[in-house]
């Protein structure tokens, strides 16, 4: 992850469960290898096999690998001042997905390695659309709701109104490029910034699906026997420790000790990772996470757009990356763990001619 309305998700189960079960045949056979195994659901002990823990040991090992050698010229050079960074920043975005790949096509290998990694298919295309929409819109949605809720416990300096801190860095900005005053105010300014928003889930697709492919599109599923808890924090855990090589030279947490910004964005990657990871399952897809993951990129940003001029920001404690960001979307995952909806819809086709039978 790079960061500078589960109510309307009932309506889209019932709206795609027509086209599931018409499509349930094609979806039993091929999915030994995409989290039907062992676990809770199957009244057997929750277990990964011996081939997934190697499977799972060999992707890890190859990420944080390719990520510590893709981060080495800024250990040794200039850190996130070099200029550099930005490049280095989003190749190291790619080494989940090299390192899904890798696993994919030369450890398990497969006869469905597209499916396996959610690539494919692209169907049912009304489900697929549904949950890239509540892809784009819900993470942005998070973003934002976390910026009163730190208002509220006095953790983020918020101006709401006159959003005078926005308007003393694009003031810093245009001075430096020697324009004296804004050419236009600085309240349009914001709602173009708002607007725009959708649009960067699209932009920031390709390097978001690198890191996506990995994390949702394999290493979720992968560990789903445990459970859907589990397989949510196992998962968070790691991807947020992979994020090391750049947390400990600063990025996202500049004020605090590098073991408190691992912490805290390992908490960012457990809750926010529970949100990508129900899109990725209920769609049976990874596009949707790719999107939300896309979406929460471009907007974490906007904490700057509200923020009150002259005041120091704790990205600990305030925004997306601090605790205070987290309680809203961590409430949306609890709920959707306790409704179900971390099933595969693949499995609750499966299961339903057995439901409609002992009914």
């Amino acid at each position: 992850m790079s960061t500078a309305s589960p109510g309307g998700a009932a309506s889209a189960l019932v709206a795609e469960n027509s086209a599931e079960v018409a499509s349930a045949a094609t979806h039993r056979a091929p999915r030994a290898d995409s989290g039907r195994g062992t676990g809770p659901d199957d009244g057997h002990p929750a277990r990964l096999s011996r081939r997934d823990i190697r499977s799972i040991a060999v992707f890890v090992a190859i990420a944080f690998a390719l990520a510590w050698l893709l981060a080495l010229p800024l250990w040794f050079g200039d850190g996130l001042a070099s200029p550099l960074f930005p490049i280095i920043a989003v190749a190291i975005m790619a080494t989940p997905a090299t390192a899904a790949l890798i696993v994919v096509f030369f450890v398990e290998r497969p006869s469905h390695r597209a499916r396996t990694l959610g690539l494919w298919p692209l169907k049912p295309v009304r489900r697929l659309i549904g949950y890239a929409a509540w892809g784009v819109f819900v993470p942005i949605a998070l973003v934002l709701v976390a910026l009163p809720i730190g208002a509220l416990f006095g953790v983020y300096p918020a101006d709401f109104v006159n959003f005078s801190g926005f308007e003393q860095v694009i003031t810093e900005q245009l001075r430096a490029a020697g324009v004296s005053e804004l050419p236009i105010p600085v309240g349009t300014i914001v709602v173009i910034q708002l607007v725009m928003l959708p649009a960067a889930a699209f932009i920031n697709l390709v390097p978001a699906l690198g890191e996506e492919l990995g994390w949702r599109g394999w290493l979720l599923p992968k560990l789903l026997p445990l459970g859907p808890v589990p397989a949510i924090v196992i998962s968070g855990v790691i991807w947020g420790l992979w994020h090391a090589p750049l947390i400990l030279l600063g990025y996202n947490y500049p004020d605090a000790p590098g073991w408190l910004g691992l912490i805290a964005m390992v908490g960012v990657c457990i809750v926010f990772g529970g949100v990508f990871g129900w899109l990725r399952l209920r769609s049976d897809s990874v596009w949707p996470a790719a999107l939300a993951h896309a979406a929460f990129n471009g907007a974490a940003g906007t904490y700057l757009v509200f923020s009150l001029a002259g005041e120091h920001i704790d990205t600990t404690q305030a925004t997306v990356l601090g605790w205070s960001g987290w309680i809203v979307p961590l409430a949306l995952v609890i709920v959707l763990v306790a409704t179900g909806q971390f099933r595969r819809p693949w499995r609750e086709t499966a299961e339903a001619p057995e439901s409609l039978a002992a009914a």
